[in-house]
């Protein structure tokens, strides 16, 4: 029986409620909004399927094997531009709709909590589109995944690389109609500072149609969060105003397994890691549009076939592996916990949304400045080479 005696142990995957035999282990949120196992004692029949299905307690030395590197950009620019990076996934996501497949990923529900679903129309894609900083509530979808392989459908399922090797470990076996693609992560935020945000922002008052962590108002170098209303920017911010991306990127409010999580690795389970690639300029200038770029590491044969099958809907350059991954520090290295990560939780428990984002992340002076001269630089077009001297100044 699963017992998670230490949080920073449990990434959340849902594996473990997904492959009881007798449907007696339920994900229940604590006090930080994160989702744990709950087990119910009197159903349990002590099979231990929960225990050899974790992904963190199960993990194994990382092997290296053969793998290819692209990067991709859609040739659709509405589809890049509403899109975390280039489009990639929507491209890949696109061939399996039209094998007659269905594809998973991370998704809003009507209250804006990050939830994760499936897809059979390239309508529904859109809602996959751009990042949601957010751990999504997986519900049943494993167990739907296997019910449509079994059915001999084609699945795509997307997510986390702690989602991603948890699907794989649930599954138990190879599938030939599967495809996972994890998406590197900076960490996942915690569903109650979100809540809290939704709250700030009075979201449910203003009725907004759609909420984007990584709006290219200013490009894709300087991406900020946007509230979209009937097609319409009514609100949007960069990571030194708004105060979600400011907590997230802070390290104040993720997952307790995140900072030290066992999935940054380069060698996974999954066939696909997407990530982003600010630094196309290193590879193929003529790419650096500003609009966007993915980074594609194929970890299989069938994913290596399925981003060759994309090149009529996206520009695929093929890159060196070891290239590819070379200065992606979110690839292979955990988020360090902020000092102030217990009392600003504590604090969640009894503030309003408007009064914790007050308290720890207020708008002053010097932040009202930085945000200036970073809009002066991308205004003037020296926002890329401002960059590029400060990672050089960092040794980056």
């Amino acid at each position: 029986m699963i017992n998670i005696s230490d949080k920073q142990y449990c990434c959340g995957c849902s594996a473990c409620a997904a492959i009881c035999p007798k449907g007696c282990i339920s994900m229940e949120a604590d006090n930080e909004g994160f989702l744990y196992p709950t087990v119910n004692k009197d159903g349990c029949i002590s099979c231990g399927a929960c225990l050899n299905v974790c992904p963190m307690t199960n993990q194994t030395d990382e092997s290296p094997f053969p793998q290819r590197g692209w990067l991709v950009q859609h040739n659709d620019d509405a589809v890049r531009m509403a899109s975390s990076s280039g489009g990639a996934f929507t491209a890949i996501a696109s061939c399996i709709l039209e094998k007659g497949g269905v594809v998973f990923g991370a998704a809003y529900n009507e209250s804006f909590e990050v939830i994760h679903r499936y897809a059979v129309t390239s309508e529904e894609l859109a809602g996959f589109r751009n990042s949601k900083y957010i751990q999504s509530r997986p519900g049943n979808c494993f167990q739907t995944v296997k019910n449509f392989l079994e059915a001999d459908r084609w699945v795509c399922f997307s997510g986390t690389p702690c989602q991603a090797e948890g699907l794989v470990r649930y599954l138990g076996r190879p599938y030939k109609k599967l495809l996972v693609v994890d998406v590197v992560c900076h960490g996942v935020a915690s569903p109650l500072i979100w809540e809290k945000y939704l709250q700030y922002q009075k979201i449910a008052e203003r009725s907004i149609d759609n909420i984007r962590f990584r709006d290219k108002h200013y490009g894709y170098k300087y991406s900020t969060m946007s509230l979209i209303k009937n097609g319409r920017t009514l609100y949007h911010a960069g990571a030194q105003m708004d105060p979600m991306l400011r907590a997230f990127f802070s390290d104040i409010c993720d997952r307790p397994s995140c900072y030290q999580c066992p999935f940054k690795k380069r060698y996974r389970m999954s066939d696909i890691t997407l990530w982003d690639c600010f630094s196309v300029y290193d590879f193929d200038r003529e790419m650096d549009d500003d609009k966007g770029t993915s980074r594609v590491l194929c970890h299989t044969e069938k994913g290596k076939m399925l981003i060759e099958s994309i090149n009529r809907i996206a520009k695929c350059r093929e890159v060196e592996p070891d290239k590819l991954i070379k200065g992606s520090k979110e690839m292979f290295h955990s988020v360090k916990k902020n000092p102030k990560r217990e009392q600003f939780f504590n604090d969640a428990q009894v503030m309003s949304g408007t009064e914790l984002f007050a308290k720890y992340y207020p708008i002053n002076c010097q932040i009202r400045l930085k945000t200036l001269i970073r809009r002066i630089l991308l205004q003037t077009k020296t926002y890329r080479i401002a960059k590029m001297l400060l990672n050089k100044a960092r040794g980056r």
